[in-house]
């Protein structure tokens, strides 16, 4: 693997390792709220960003690149509301999504097809997580009054972790 493509996904497999925590800072947090669906919900987007971590490492070692294992900044602990929780993940994302990209923009000018092929998974797995978070945040401002808030936690205790890699 050329070491440029290498080294952003060293990057990125550190940053979803990163993100990981900063959605277990966010699970700590709504903890203090009561919000046990809320909180289900942000563990298994914990769990999630784990798995693609792994995703990004075992490719790396099939193509025998060396992945690096890095550290990163504290996550933030403290919100203003549930729903600042979710807009900051949103913005995440994004952020998240615009990696990706890059990381497939240095693939197609290297020509790297498997790599190409394999970051099309988390091209298309950014398009979901966009879309799960900004349906959370409609919903969070459309149940503003409370008890919409208990129908929409219940309905989030039922999420349940896949993890990706087992699905190959």
């Amino acid at each position: 693997m050329n070491k440029k493509l290498a080294d952003a996904i060293n990057t990125q497999l550190n940053y979803e390792i990163e993100s990981a925590h900063v959605y277990l800072a966010m699970q700590g947090y709504v903890a203090t709220l009561g919000l046990e669906g809320f909180e289900n919900w942000l563990g298994i987007q914990y769990q999630e960003e784990l798995a693609h971590a792994k995703k990004f490492i075992m490719f790396m070692n099939e193509r025998g690149a060396r992945v690096e294992i890095r550290g990163f900044e504290n996550p933030r602990n403290d919100f203003e509301s549930l729903l600042e929780v979710f807009e900051v993940s949103l913005k995440h994302e994004k952020g998240v999504t615009d990696r990706i990209n890059n990381l497939m923009k240095i693939a197609h000018e290297l020509n790297d097809y498997a790599s190409i092929s394999f970051l099309q998974w988390f091209v298309d797995e950014q398009v979901e997580e966009e879309d799960n978070f900004q349906k959370l945040i409609d919903k969070i401002k459309m149940v503003s009054d409370g008890g919409g808030l208990y129908h929409l936690d219940k309905d989030l205790a039922t999420r349940v972790f896949v993890d990706p890699n087992a699905q190959q």
